[in-house]
């Protein structure tokens, strides 16, 4: 008998507003299929999301993805990475418990020899509180856009964010993680 997958659905319905913080010197690594599978994780990242490691290897990486996060993060993510581009971003992840934790995530394309993509590894360090404390009303503010009007109002507001601050996304993110 096959194990079941564990997926978005379920991930805790009650949150607590509980933070663990990354040690300075953790990295969390993961690695997924194409479908975003996990088929490799580390003992940082199961300590941090609670989940044991045969619960996490063969579920989605949406397990841990917190409501509190922007879809359109994640609409960002996926495009640049299916382009074999790098992505950076702050993330809040979502702990078995209910409570969370804040990543400064690094996210690539595995490739074949052909180039072909056959996966994508993930590095996730302690982000800047400073950048945490920018980046969380932005956040916000998306979310409040998607409510209203879907993703593509969040994206309008992304957009515009960016442009009225003279900046890409890419910039930003990499300025906030640099804020001491």
């Amino acid at each position: 008998m096959s194990k079941k997958r564990l997926s978005k659905l379920d991930a805790p319905k009650m949150l607590i507003e509980d933070e663990e913080v990354m040690d300075e010197h953790d990295f969390i690594v993961s690695k997924t299929d194409t479908k975003g599978f996990i088929t490799y994780c580390n003992k940082i990242f199961i300590d941090m999301c609670q989940y044991s490691e045969d619960e996490l290897i063969g579920a989605n990486h949406n397990l841990i993805r917190h409501p509190d996060m922007p879809k359109i993060a994640f609409k960002l993510l996926w495009n640049l990475i299916q382009q074999k581009q790098e992505f950076f971003g702050f993330v809040k992840n979502l702990r078995k418990d209910g409570g969370y934790y804040w990543v400064y995530a690094n996210i690539t394309a595995s490739l074949d020899i052909n180039e072909n993509i056959i996966g994508y590894y993930s590095v996730r360090r302690k982000p800047s509180r400073k950048g945490l404390q920018q980046i969380i009303p932005v956040y916000q503010q998306l979310l409040e856009a998607e409510k209203r009007g879907g993703m593509k109002a969040s994206e309008e507001v992304l957009n515009s964010f960016l442009k009225s601050n003279d900046t890409s996304y890419f910039e930003l993110v990499t300025a906030l993680q640099d804020m001491e």
